[in-house]
């Protein structure tokens, strides 16, 4: 069943769905995947959307989860996510077979541009599915070379393994990357502070000015960096975009009840030249232009 979305422009592409839980992964860190057999979200959703889970029959408020993968023929979708409040421990509790309600997709996606073939793609702790999604469909795509850069605080939920890959620019020491972006032939490198084995230490921003500036001067007029995680992180790729002259679009993670535009509580600051206003995260982003966001 359609929902008809407060922004004009998502009409009729928001789905209430009865999504059947089809497998469950726990990780260290209390981070989850999940598998939901949802057939029209799975359809119709793009990298960088999310959706608005209903984690309990007993809890009234939804949870937004970014999707991190999708099947659009076999009709599920992945979603990666920390239990830290009782939403997401009550959903981490769901079991196969579990029936959970969910609105989705929802948002404004990224929008790759043919003419920066060379996306640069940062994630950051829960903000690593949207830039798993994005990868794995730029990928599909002959004229992409994405490179996938992710960070964490928690241990990551995958195992790291050493990358066949070689890269332009990065540090000796960073050599592990996702096995799952290695076996698309993604090219993928890991950040963290916590000294985990074969990950650059340090932030994904830094890890990322090391590579753009190994590239020739039309090497770097190829790049376009997309990012999603904390607002720290955020941030931080808005200033390297700025730094260095590149366009950067950013998912902002934000509070938020009804995801679906109507009540406003999930308000950005917004500004083009001389325009100053405040956007809905859920609908008129998440994505946005770093360049627009008024941190």
């Amino acid at each position: 069943m359609a929902v008809e979305s407060v922004n004009k422009a998502q009409r009729n592409t928001i789905f209430v769905e009865s999504a059947i839980v089809s497998s469950v992964e726990a990780f260290a860190g209390n981070q989850f995947i999940m598998r939901l057999d949802a057939p029209e979200c799975a359809l119709h959703a793009q990298p960088g959307q999310f959706v608005h889970i209903q984690c309990d029959p007993l809890l009234a408020m939804r949870r937004p989860l970014s999707i991190m993968r999708t099947d659009r023929s076999k009709g599920w979708i992945d979603i990666l996510f920390k239990a830290v409040g009782r939403g997401t421990v009550l959903l981490g509790a769901r079991k196969t077979g579990d029936v959970i309600s969910l609105l989705g997709p929802i948002g404004r996606p990224f929008i790759p541009s043919a003419s920066r073939p060379r996306a640069l793609l940062l994630g950051g702790g829960v903000g690593m599915p949207p830039m798993i999604f994005l990868a794995e469909e730029l990928s599909r795509l002959d004229s992409f070379s994405p490179l996938v850069l992710l960070g964490s605080e928690a241990p990551f939920p995958f195992p790291l393994e050493k990358s066949k890959m070689t890269l332009s620019g990065i540090p000796q020491t960073a050599t592990s990357g996702m096995p799952m972006l290695e076996e698309w032939n993604i090219a993928s490198r890991l950040a963290s502070l916590q000294d985990y084995d074969g990950c650059y230490r340090g932030y994904v921003t830094d890890l990322a000015r090391h590579h753009i500036r190994s590239l020739n001067n039309t090497q770097r007029d190829e790049v376009e960096i997309f990012a999603c995680g904390p607002i720290g992180l955020l941030k931080a790729a808005a200033e390297l975009a700025k730094e260095l002259d590149l366009p950067c679009q950013i998912s902002l993670e934000e509070f938020m009840a009804c995801g679906v535009g109507g009540c406003a509580g999930c308000a950005v600051h917004i500004k083009t030249g001389e325009q100053s206003s405040m956007k809905r995260a859920c609908v008129d982003g998440p994505v946005f232009d770093a360049y627009t966001v008024v941190f």
